[in-house]
Order: C-alpha cells, then sequence, then structure tokens
C-alpha cells in the first residue's frame, strides 16, 4: 500500500519530479501557511515545517521533513516515534552571501552613506577597515558559518576564529577554534564577530553588556541566527556609545521588530527581516528537494536519513 506524501513548499515542475521519483507515494501539495487539519490528518509523510499546533492532528504522520536547518519548534512537541530530518546543508549559498553583503555594508558605511544619498548630502563618513588583514570570528561553524568562514579567509582576512561546542578537528580554513566558553579569549581580538548561533540556553542573551564590553572598541557584529542571542538593549547601548563601530541583523526578538523600537532609526545599524535564508534563491529550494527526495527515498527503501534531528 502506497504512503501519502504532503509537500508543504511551493516547488516547480522540476522539483515536483524530484519529488515524485522517490518511489510509490500518493502526492499532495498544499503551502504550509494555509494547511488544516484535514490536510495533514491522513499523511504518513511531510515534507516542510508545518505549523507545531497542527501536530496534534497527524494521526497517521511517520516521518517528517523539515525545510529548515533549525528544529527547535518540534522539539517536545512531536512524537518521539515520529522520524524528523532537517535541510542542513541548504542554505549556505544564500546566508553565506548575505553575511558576507552585510559585513561589507558595514564596514564602508553603506546604510550611512544611503541616508546621506537620500538627504542629497555630498561628505563622507570617515575611516573604514578592510575585510583584508581583518581578525574575524565566526560564532556557530556549521554549514552555513563555515561558507562565511571559508568566503572571509579567502578574501584575506588576517585570522579567522572559529567557535563552536566541540574542538573536534580544526577546518582548514579557520586558524583558531574555541567553544563559547572562551568568548573571552576570542571577543578581544576581533574586528568582526559574526553569529549564526541556534537557540539553546546557553546561547540567549550570549551578547549582552559584559560580552559587548569584552569586544574591540568600534568592532563590528553581525548576527543571522536567533534574535534572542543578543540583548538589544545592550546592544543599542553598544551602538550609541561607539563601543561598537556597527551592527547588522537578521534577526530580531521578537519578529517583526515593534516600529517604536529606537534600533529601526540607529544610524549605524543595519536591519534586514529575516530573509538571508528563505527561498528567494532557487538554489536554496533545490538542495531543500535534494535533500528531501533523498530520505524519503531512504525512508521508504529502509536506507539510511541524513540530517537527522533528536527530538
Amino acid at each position: 500500500m502506497s504512503k501519502k506524501m504532503l509537500i508543504a513548499i511551493d516547488v516547480d515542475n522540476e522539483q515536483l519530479e524530484t519529488l515524485k521519483a522517490v518511489g510509490d507515494v500518493e502526492i499532495t501539495i498544499k503551502n504550509q501557511n494555509t494547511l488544516e487539519s484535514a490536510d495533514v490528518a491522513d499523511k504518513n509523510i511531510i515534507v516542510g515545517n508545518i505549523a507545531p499546533k497542527l501536530l496534534k492532528d497527524c494521526k497517521a504522520l511517520e516521518f517528517l521533513q523539515l525545510n529548515s536547518a533549525g528544529f527547535d519548534n518540534y522539539v517536545g512537541v512531536l512524537d518521539p516515534k515520529i522520524k524528523l530530518c532537517t535541510a542542513v546543508g541548504s542554505f549556505s549559498p544564500a546566508v553565506g552571501e548575505h553575511m558576507l553583503a552585510m559585513t561589507f555594508s558595514l564596514i564602508r558605511h553603506f546604510p550611512e552613506y544611503r541616508d546621506k544619498q537620500n538627504a542629497k548630502d555630498w561628505s563622507d563618513c570617515g575611516k573604514i577597515i578592510s575585510v583584508e588583514k581583518s581578525t574575524i570570528a565566526v560564532l556557530g561553524l556549521g554549514d552555513i558559518g563555515s561558507s562565511y568562514a571559508q568566503k572571509v579567509k579567502a578574501l584575506g582576512a588576517k585570522k579567522v576564529i572559529g567557535v563552536r561546542r566541540n574542538l573536534k578537528k580544526k577546518p582548514a580554513y579557520v586558524d583558531e577554534l574555541y567553544t563559547l566558553a572562551d568568548l573571552d579569549k576570542v571577543l578581544p581580538q576581533c574586528d568582526i564577530v559574526a553569529m549564526v548561533l541556534p537557540s539553546s540556553k546557553e546561547t540567549v542573551n550570549l551578547i549582552n553588556k559584559k560580552t559587548l564590553a569584552m569586544m574591540k572598541k568600534g568592532a563590528y557584529l553581525i548576527n543571522v541566527g536567533r534574535g534572542d542571542a543578543i540583548n538589544q538593549d545592550d546592544l543599542l547601548e553598544a551602538l550609541r556609545s561607539g563601543q561598537l563601530g556597527g551592527a547588522a541583523c537578521d534577526v530580531m526578538t521578537p519578529e517583526p521588530l515593534p516600529k517604536d523600537n529606537p534600533l529601526w532609526e540607529q544610524k549605524n545599524f543595519l536591519l534586514t527581516p529575516h530573509v538571508g535564508g528563505w527561498f528567494f534563491l532557487k538554489e536554496t529550494v533545490d538542495r531543500i528537494v535534494n535533500i528531501a527526495a533523498r530520505n524519503v527515498y531512504a525512508y521508504l527503501h529502509d536506507g539510511e536519513l541524513i540530517n537527522v534531528a533528536e527530538h
């Protein structure tokens, strides 16, 4: 008897054919934002990030393949008997380049120059730094963080410091490797600190008044991981005081950022609305579909799953 599979992401014809080729499955397609209880009740396999509140209605679900790298919304909510896999490996081209664009925008004062252009103000913003010969820390050395680290290393960074949970074999594109417990050794060295951390009890408010004070005066901070990794009040104070030369965030707490939050108008702060890793780049969706197809095929044929998430 064939399995029933729901595809809850938007796919083009080529991507759909890739998913159809997995085996004997009865496919339904519906966008995850419009799903209702009846859409998920009889599905054995779901590809896409369905709302956790719908999981109680997934009476037949056996395997959930997410379209995201993160899975924290499903921990403790999804039945432990259900296989869960993520889309780790899909987002590094899009988010890695987003981080690089943020880096250059900050150190070249592009947000301020846009303000000057709007005001028809032909004046400069003063001194800059270069990626070349800078010391850059990457907090979170997974797929995305590694992509960014490789890019800045290739651009001539003097030192690239990786920070991750363990000190297993150091990648060639990283000069030094530390854990989060060693931030007091890492932050004072850095011209640029880039964050790609998941949300956990160790990372909430990791960047606060104390850790910001450890940073080199005038350094730059980038965050594309989780908004709760930064205390936003302390960030604003560091930007206003000049402790930070600038900051760029693609993630905030809450999202969207309330309209009365003063960070909106902070001149040396660059904000994008959580778009770094969305589906705007076709390559991202291609990668998600290829991971999903491989995993669904493996699930149907008792093969080995990749990106398995313990939940």
